[in-house]
This record gives C-alpha cells, structure tokens and sequence, in this order.
C-alpha cells in the first residue's frame, strides 16, 4: 500500500512544476494587465514548493519508518530467540544447581549421620571407659577387701602358732635341764642302769605329746610308697600328659600347613569397589538373644574393612564387625550390637595375609561376649548389650558396611580378602566347638546363615572351592 501512494505523490511533484512554468511562459508577454495573475502564481508556487518540501520531509520520515517497522520484526525475532536461548541455559544451570544441591545434601546427611555415629561411639567409648575403671576399682576395693580378710586368720593361725612353738621351745628346755641333773647325780662309778626313753612331763598347761590334741595340732609326715608316684593338684602322676577335659583351656599343637581342608565355599573380595557385596538372604529368621559368628578370613589389604553388616530401618548399625577406621588400632574391629554400644576387639593376627579362623560370640544373659582366634581365647568381657534381642527382618551383608538398608556403601570401609565356612548360630558356641571347628573336625549343627546363602550381583565378587585353604587364589 504505501510504494503506489508513494509513487503518485513523486509524479505529482514533477508534474506540477512543469505545467506551472508551461503557464507563466505563455503568459510573460502581456505583463501589464496580468501581473496580479502572475503574483498569485508565484504566491502558489511558493505554497507548492514549502507543500513540496513538507511532503518531500513527510515521504522521507514514512521511509525511515517503514525501514524501521521492517528492523523491527528482524530485531524481535532475533531477540526472541536469544529469549529461548537464555531460558535452555537457565534451565539447564537450574538443573545443574538442584543436582549439586541434592548431591550436597545427600553428602552433608551423611556426615551428619557418621558424625552422630562417631559421637555417640565416643560417647559410648567414653561411658564404658568409666564403667571399666569403675568395675576395676570396686574389683581391686573388693580383692584387698577379700585379701585383708583372708590374711586376718592366717595371722591369727601364726600367732597361735608361734605361741604353740614357743611352749614347745620351753618344754624341751625344761627336759634338758632335768636330764642334765639325773646325769650329774649319778656319778661316773655308779653304773647307769638302762634308761627307757620315757616322756618328760610337760610344763603345766600343755598337752601332752602323746595326747590326742597334741596329734590333732601336728603334721604327720610319712615317705610316699614304693610304686605310688607323685601325683599334680588334677590327680595325674608328675611328668605324664593326659588329654585336655572338655572344659579345659590347654592350647592343642599347632597343625601343619595344608591341613585344613573340607571347609566350604569361599568367597573372594578382590578390591575396596562398593560393588562388592554378598548379602544372606533372608537375614536372621527370628529376634536373637544370643550369636556366635565363625568364619575362615585372609586379608590382603593390610587392614580388616567390614567383615559383617546387619542393618535394619530402625538402626543401620544392629550388628557390625568393623575394622580400619581412623579411631582404631591397626588390627583391631569394632564389634557393634545396636549402635552405639560397641566393644573394641583386637584381631592383629589377620594382619599377616593368612588364613586365620575367627569365632564372635555373644549372649545377652549378663551380656557376655568371647572372641576366639586360632581357638584360642583372644578377648572375653560382660555387660555388653544385656538383656538385648538383636531384631528380625533386616539386611544381612558381607564386606560392606551400611549406611542404610541394604545401601549407602563407602569404599573406605569395604573388605578385602576371603572369608571361607562362614556360619552363624542362634546360640553361643562352647570352647570345644569352637576348637573343632577351627580344626576342621566337626561342625556345630544348627547353623541358621552359612555362605551357601551368599547372593550377589555385580561387582567382582567370586566364588571359588578349594580342597584346602592353602590351595585357595
């Protein structure tokens, strides 16, 4: 619409002059009695010129108009894009951020959590601690209590003794003066007759020594028969060796190497991956008052990692064997049963990169606890978790510890090694079940958990059977 209007108001324009000069040239030649005609053109020619002028200014701004109407649309269109542009990277730096914020709140809940976990182990190290020297100072109290009272008698059973001994000591005194006097008074020409060796009397008021009482006070001493040899405090003859009782605490000789053999499934954690990870499905079948966990382990790592992890929604910490962290001696693990109690366990032996067996055991009557090492009582204690029922329908993992059920792994505390005839009971092993089954001799029945209900998925956990430990990658 606005190129023809255009065009038209520039022919008008040039059309206009032309036909006015065309007039004022015919008209030039009578100058007298036209001169108002002509002044009226001019006056015309003069509003036609400032009328050209100001259509010529109206043409030009409706250009610069219409040129600026037609940047415009470019220019929004470009800013609209740019528009979507920016809202893409704001989005997607939206996103960024709320990613980082949720990965950061992830973190600082659990800091928080080890935090807490930290304090009240502290706590818990501290409270038992003072209970620990508490129990010690009354026990010390309660030994010099029972060692006066038992040195009481003993001193009285020295005086009478000594009082006794010196009767005695006079008595012979007084038989010796009495013998030298018979002897002076029988003169050396006189012939002695025969004396029988018969008892002086005894100063008045002490028995005599042929008197019952005097027996009853003297230690009859009589050489051992021939035959009879000397026998120890047990009843066995000196210098003889009789097998251990089933009670008894007698080391057994060490076995040779390649002799433990027949021993199950092992289970091989090559790396610290927190993909590595066996769970016993389904966990404990019922509430335990009482644990005894057994197993073969070899570690390669120079530190013992988490060996077991029992978690449930209440606490993710119900039962742990733990070891390596930063507040503990190298070798030692924590042995957690519902945190935040916990006891410090020393396990330096499996330091060495060998084959060592290892036996847990707790009960909560009196709350106590043994850990057996190679069949030999490393640790023992009470007072641990009394009266605790350790709670069903958790998750039961090997080689991690948990920061909930079944997850929140961390790669610093995994293990790395083997476990091999990894068995819990409900109950509390006796020393010489223990001590067979770390011989490879028999195994305890009524094992609820062993490895053959390990499962995994993933990672780099294996599987391998092996005749004998020895033998096993």
């Amino acid at each position: 619409m606005g190129c023809p209007r255009r065009k038209a108001l520039s022919l008008l324009i040039i059309l206009v002059p032309v036909h006015l000069h065309r007039a004022l040239s015919q008209g030039a030649s009578p100058a007298g009695p036209r001169k108002p005609f002509l002044e009226r053109l001019r006056r015309l020619e003069e509003q036609f010129r400032r009328f050209q002028e100001v259509t010529l200014t109206h043409l030009q701004d409706l250009a610069r108009n219409y040129n600026l109407s037609y940047d415009v649309d470019a220019r929004f269109q470009s800013l609209a894009c740019k528009t979507q542009a920016v809202a893409l990277a704001v989005n997607q730096s939206h996103a960024a951020v709320q990613g980082d914020l949720s990965h950061l709140r992830t973190r600082m809940q659990k800091m928080q959590r080890r935090s807490r976990k930290v304090e009240s182990r502290l706590l818990a190290l501290g409270a038992a601690l003072s209970e620990r020297q508490h129990t010690q100072d009354r026990e010390d109290q309660e030994a010099r209590r029972g060692a006066l009272s038992s040195l009481a008698p003993a001193v009285r059973a020295l005086q009478d003794t000594l009082a006794h001994l010196t009767a005695l000591v006079q008595g012979q005194d007084a038989r010796l003066g009495a013998l030298e006097a018979r002897m002076q008074g029988a003169g050396p020409s006189t012939a002695t007759p025969a004396l029988t060796p018969a008892q002086p009397l005894p100063p008045p008021g002490l028995p005599s020594p042929s008197s019952p009482a005097e027996h009853r006070g003297r230690q009859v001493l009589r050489p051992p028969e021939t035959g009879d040899p000397p026998q120890d405090s047990a009843g066995h003859p000196q210098g003889t060796w009789a097998p251990p009782g089933p009670g008894s605490q007698r080391a057994w000789p060490p076995e040779k190497p390649g002799e433990t053999c027949d021993v199950g499934p092992v289970l091989v954690f090559p790396n610290a991956s927190t993909q590595n990870v066996a769970f016993l499905s389904p966990g404990f079948p019922w509430g335990l008052r009482a644990l005894s966990v057994c197993s073969w382990v070899r570690t390669t790592s120079g530190r013992l990692g988490t060996l077991l992890s029992y978690a449930t929604e209440e606490n993710d910490n119900k039962l742990v064997l733990h070891g390596g962290g930063k507040s503990l001696a190298p070798g030692a693990i924590h042995f957690v049963i519902g945190d935040p109690a916990f006891r410090e366990l020393p396990l330096q032996p499996l330091l060495d990169g060998q084959w060592h067996h290892v036996c847990v055991i707790w009960t909560s009557i009196l709350g106590r606890y043994w850990l057996h090492v190679d069949r030999r009582l490393a640790a023992t204690g009470s007072h641990f978790r009394a009266g605790y029922e350790i709670p069903a329908g958790g998750s039961l993992v090997l080689g991690q510890e948990q920061d909930s059920v079944g997850g929140g792994f961390d790669s610093s505390e995994a293990f790395v090694g083997s476990l091999a005839g990894l068995a819990i009971w409900d109950r509390a092993l006796v020393p010489g079940e223990v001590a067979k089954l770390a011989t490879g001799r028999e195994v305890p029945g009524g094992a609820i958990l062993t490895l053959d209900d390990a499962q995994w998925r993933g990672g780099f956990v294996q599987q391998v059977n092996c005749s004998c430990l020895e033998l096993c990658p």
